[in-house]
C-alpha cells in the first residue's frame, strides 16, 4: 500500500510522517486492533473517532465509528481508504491518536502550539490481548470497559510503572486506588451529562503529587475526547512544580498546577470539585466552593472531624455507649458528615455517602458524592432535618452551614 501525501505543518511534519507511516504498515501487515483518534477541533460536536478491522464480505475493512455527543455514526472503508482518510483527518482536525498493535501502543499528540510528541511503548500482554479480544473481527461482543490502561505516559512520569511500561508491584495499591477512583468519577460524568459537554473545568483541591489530578485528565481527553481544563491546588511549593514540571514533559494541555489552599481560592467556573482528604473544616470550605459556583459534580473524602466533636452534648440514652473516646470520634464523623450531605441536599444536590478505597493508606476512606439536580424541588423537609439533628445533639455552629448561610446574606 503506498502512503498518502500529507500536508503536515513544519513544526509536527516529522512526527506526523512517522506516525502515518506506522500507521500504513500496520494495515498493511494487518496488525491493526485499534485506533482512537481524540482532540478534535471542528465545528462538528465530535468527541472521538474509534476505528477497529472488520471483516464484511470475507474483505478486511476498517469500522470508522463517530462518537458524537448524542450519538454515533459508523462507516466502513478499505484499507487504501481509510488511510488517506485518517491521513487528512490528523493534524487538521485530530491532534491525538493512539494506534494499538500487537504488544505495542503508537501514541501522537500535537499542542496548541505546534509541538508534536510521537511514542512507542511496550503493553502488558494482558492489556494487549484485553485490546485484541475487544477488536476481533470475529464477533460483535460489546467492549470490555476500561477507564485506564498502565502504558499510559503518565503512570510512567509519576513512578507507577517502569520504563517497560510494566506496573511496579510497590505501586499496586495505588494502582487499584486510581482505578476505582475513576470508576466512580466517569459513572459520576455520565449521571451529571458532563460527557456531552464540549468544554468542562475540574479543579483538584489538595493535589499532592497529582496521581488522581493527572488521572482525571488523561480520562477526560484520551477516553471521552473532551476538551477539559484541569487544576490541580496545592499548598506545598514544591510539588505545584513537580506537578508542572510533569505536565510540560508529556507536552499535555489544559492541565496545570498552582499554589494555593481551597480557603484562599476564587472559584472560576468549576464543572467538578475534588477535595480528598481535606482536613477538618477545608471539606466545609471545599463543598462551599463547589455550591457557590454551581459545580455539576462535588467529590469529598473528608477527615479529621474535629469542629462538632467539642460541641456534642451528649444524650443520656447514649452515654454509655459515647463514654468511650473511640465510640465518640466514630458518632462526631457520622454527625458532621451526615450535615454535609444533608445541607448538599438542600442546596440543590443528589447526595451519596459511602466507603472508599483509601488513597493514602488510612482507614478514613468515606467518600461523599453529589451531583446536581436537574430539576428544582421543595427543600423545606430536609432543612427540618438539619434543625433537629443540631438540636438532638446540642450543635450551635457547623461550618459549612454557617458558610452558606453568609453567602446568602
Amino acid at each position: 500500500m503506498s502512503e498518502p501525501d500529507i500536508m503536515p505543518q513544519t513544526a509536527v511534519s516529522s512526527e506526523l510522517t512517522a506516525f502515518v507511516q506506522r500507521l500504513a504498515h500496520a494495515l498493511d501487515t494487518r496488525q491493526l486492533e485499534k485506533l482512537v483518534l481524540s482532540k478534535y477541533k471542528g465545528s462538528e460536536p465530535l468527541k472521538q473517532l474509534q476505528v477497529r478491522p472488520v471483516l464484511l464480505k470475507e474483505q478486511w475493512q476498517l469500522s470508522f465509528t463517530f462518537k458524537y455527543q448524542t450519538n454515533d455514526v459508523t462507516q466502513n472503508f478499505s484499507a487504501e481508504q481509510a488511510l488517506v482518510q485518517l491521513s487528512q483527518m490528523l493534524g487538521q482536525q485530530f491532534f491525538a491518536a493512539n494506534l494499538f498493535i500487537s504488544g505495542q501502543e503508537v501514541q501522537l499528540s500535537i499542542s496548541k502550539k505546534g509541538k508534536a510528541l510521537y511514542r512507542e511503548v511496550k503493553r502488558s500482554q494482558a492489556t494487549s490481548s484485553e485490546t485484541k479480544a475487544d477488536s476481533s473481527i470475529a464477533g460483535h461482543d460489546r467492549q470490555k470497559k476500561r477507564y485506564l490502561e498502565l502504558s499510559r505516559p503518565f503512570l510512567r512520569e509519576l513512578g507507577v510503572t517502569d520504563s517497560q511500561q510494566q506496573l511496579i508491584p510497590a505501586m499496586s495499591r495505588k494502582w487499584k486506588q486510581i482505578n476505582k477512583f475513576i470508576e466512580i468519577f466517569s459513572g459520576a460524568v455520565e449521571d451529571s451529562g458532563l460527557a456531552n459537554r464540549q468544554q468542562l473545568h475540574v479543579a483538584d483541591f489538595g493535589s499532592g503529587k497529582a496521581y488522581l489530578t493527572f488521572a482525571v485528565h488523561d480520562y477526560l481527553t484520551n477516553t471521552l475526547g473532551l476538551d477539559a481544563q484541569v487544576t490541580g491546588v496545592e499548598l506545598r511549593q514544591n510539588l505545584v512544580d513537580l506537578c508542572n514540571n510533569t505536565a510540560n514533559t508529556l507536552n499535555l494541555n489544559g492541565i496545570h498546577f498552582e499554589q494555593g489552599d481551597v480557603k484562599h481560592f476564587t472559584a472560576r467556573g468549576i464543572n467538578v470539585m475534588i477535595a480528598l482528604h481535606a482536613c477538618d473544616t477545608a471539606t466545609d470550605y471545599a463543598i462551599h466552593m463547589g455550591i457557590a459556583t454551581g459545580a455539576e459534580i462535588i467529590m469529598c473524602s473528608p477527615c479529621c472531624h474535629k469542629q462538632i466533636r467539642p460541641q456534642m452534648s451528649l444524650p443520656p440514652v447514649l452515654a454509655p455507649m459515647l463514654v468511650h473516646g473511640i465510640h465518640l470520634g466514630q458518632e462526631a464523623e457520622m454527625v458532621t458528615d451526615s450535615l454535609r450531605a444533608l445541607l448538599l441536599e438542600a442546596h440543590g444536590y443528589d447526595t451519596k455517602v459511602f466507603e472508599f478505597i483509601s488513597l493514602e493508606h488510612t482507614s478514613k476512606n468515606k467518600m461523599i458524592l453529589a451531583t446536581r439536580r436537574k430539576k428544582p424541588r421543595d427543600n423545606s423537609s430536609t432543612l427540618a432535618q438539619i434543625a433537629a439533628i443540631k438540636q438532638f445533639y446540642g450543635i450551635k455552629e457547623h461550618c459549612l452551614e454557617s458558610l452558606l448561610q453568609a453567602q446568602a446574606i
